[in-house]
């Protein structure tokens, strides 16, 4: 062999070692890859509303559920007995609203009554003024009759104080009343603990650590097991902040998962985390002192999977391998998005 031609082929060799290079960068610039990736779905932490002891459970651990499907239910007959009371606690409450609107009626009767006797009196002194000044009455008639309109007068302030006392023990009138409202509220939290027995899913999913059984004593906010919502999954993609350049909400992206590797998921980005995930760490790093190396950072991707298929269910927390393609033009991927 020549040495024009081994030139030639150390050449070729070269160019096809850079284009393969260049080719590879450049996918990986178009098509920005990880494998640091893991499945996520909602996970319902149930818990009671209210405490009592179970009765009865309807699920078990791994179960499928449907939204609204009944989970467990607690003991109601405490419940129901409040409710008894609350309701007649409102009919006293009315009851006594009524009472109260009826001596307010009282008291303006009277306070009525005592104006007519006050004119009554004015009347009758004017009366008495005319007959002394004529001579007919004595002195003491005339001090008597100014004596009962200011009797008069006095009875009058009387029964507005009454009237004023019965209007503020009655409060507001109808279903505004204050005690109305209180036994309202207390009959619709009543009725609300009554309807928090049973206890149903959020949403469709599958049961996991489940370990209730009737008997068991519910803790009102305690966490009894974990219902993984199966209606929505994503992946939480941890990319290498060199590599979110081209990447934008409403890219398509390939799915992989290590427990089916022959099978390829669709995704499209749903939100690029405007912090690092050291960001959230619970002790970041100082980057302050004098032994600072530089790290290249990850930032979390959030790529909502559009294609469930229910022969390969996916398992929060398994791993995954996402491939963007952020080759879409940018008006394409707003208006699909």
């Amino acid at each position: 062999m020549s040495a024009f031609t081994k030139w030639m082929l150390f050449a070729v060799l070269t160019l096809g070692v850079a284009g393969g290079g260049y080719g590879y960068w450049r996918h990986g610039k178009l098509y920005p890859s990880t494998d640091n990736a893991y499945i996520e779905a909602n996970v319902v932490r149930v818990a009671a509303q209210i405490s009592g002891p179970i009765m009865k459970v309807h699920i078990q651990d791994q179960a499928h559920v449907r939204s609204g499907e009944a989970l467990f239910e607690i003991d109601r007959r405490p419940f129901e007995l409040a409710l008894a009371q609350a309701n007649a606690r409102l009919q006293l409450a009315t009851q006594g609203v009524g009472s109260d609107a009826a001596a307010v009626r009282a008291a303006e009767a009277e306070v009525q009554n005592q104006k007519v006797q006050l004119d009554k009196a004015r009347t009758n002194a004017s009366r008495v003024a005319n007959l002394q000044q004529q001579g007919f009455v004595s002195t003491q008639a005339h001090d008597d009759a100014i004596a009962a309109v200011n009797a008069a007068q006095a009875q009058i302030a009387v029964a507005q104080a009454r009237l004023n006392q019965a209007r503020l023990n009655l409060g507001k009138t109808g279903e505004q009343n204050q005690r109305i409202r209180e036994a309202h509220a207390a009959r619709e939290q009543a009725q609300l603990d009554l309807a928090h027995t049973r206890v149903a899913a959020a949403c469709d999913g599958q049961i996991a650590e489940l370990s209730l059984q009737p008997g068991s004593t519910a803790r009102a906010g305690n966490a009894l097991f974990a219902l993984i919502c199966t209606d929505k999954f994503w992946v939480d993609a941890n990319f290498k902040e060199t590599q979110l350049e081209r990447i934008r909400p409403g890219q398509r992206v390939d799915i992989r998962l290590d427990m089916y590797p022959n099978q390829h998921f669709e995704g499209r980005v749903e939100t690029i985390s405007r912090a690092s995930g050291v960001a959230f760490s619970l002790l970041p790093p100082q980057n302050a002192t004098g032994n600072w190396v530089k790290v290249t950072q990850r930032v979390p991707v959030r790529i909502a999977v559009s294609t469930l298929d229910p022969a390969y269910p996916l398992r929060v927390g398994t791993s995954a391998s996402v491939t963007v393609d952020t080759t879409a033009d940018s008006k394409t991927v707003a208006t699909s998005n």
